[in-house]
């Protein structure tokens, strides 16, 4: 019922990215970045020096950095352990009991580590916007565009991003610095959004926009 064991696979690079329905353009004074999820017990059914966990955290780690120097806020979502029943609703029928209350399961992965200035949502569904303030801390920031980054692509970013689109935020998906259970998960989570709700850009695709 928990989270599978995870094998390499090669991430996708820009020539494998769908061609999105929307026109949009990340833009510094309208973007912020969301790491989603990026927990040890989530990370853990991961080689950690191996693809695609060790390129994605690399690629998460320069995203992040180049935010916060051109003034981006940074968003991340880490859910809490020992999740009561009713408050896990749900999620305990499909991936039962989730993670326990310590730092070996709770922790950001230090690569990654929030820092002052940094927002921690507290996550308690697949998207990063429900039950959290996501959506009012982003308003009152005037910010309008959201970069989804972390795992696992098909659950949770997925869900985030097609929400953010219901709210009338432009979602664009980090292609190489998310993860998911298997190459053909991560890609066809690639080809919904893409046709959907949101544009698939690479690492490097968004580091030369936002300037």
């Amino acid at each position: 019922m928990g989270l599978p064991t995870i094998t390499r696979y090669a991430l996708p690079s820009a020539d494998e990215l769908p061609t999105a329905r929307a026109s949009w353009t990340p833009e510094t004074r309208r973007m912020a970045l969301l790491v989603h999820d990026m927990q040890r017990y989530f990370l853990a059914p991961f080689a950690a020096d191996d693809a695609p966990l060790a390129p994605v955290v690399a690629n998460v780690a320069r995203l992040i950095a180049h935010c916060r120097a051109q003034g981006i806020p940074v968003f991340y979502t880490a859910q809490n352990g020992n999740q009561e029943r009713g408050d896990r609703g749900l999620q305990a029928d499909l991936w039962g009991p989730g993670m326990s209350a310590n730092a070996e399961h709770q922790a950001i992965i230090d690569e990654l580590a929030p820092t002052a200035g940094d927002h921690v949502l507290v996550k308690h569904r697949y998207s990063a916007f429900q039950r959290s303030n996501l959506e009012t801390l982003m308003r009152a920031r005037g910010r309008d565009q959201l970069v989804v980054t972390g795992v696992y692509a098909h659950i949770g970013c997925t869900a985030t991003m097609a929400e953010a689109f219901q709210l009338d935020i432009e979602p664009f998906i980090a292609a190489d610095a998310i993860a998911d259970f298997t190459r053909e998960d991560h890609l066809s989570a690639l080809r919904w959004i893409a046709r959907t709700c949101g544009v698939p850009l690479t690492t490097d695709q968004l580091l030369k926009a936002l300037i």
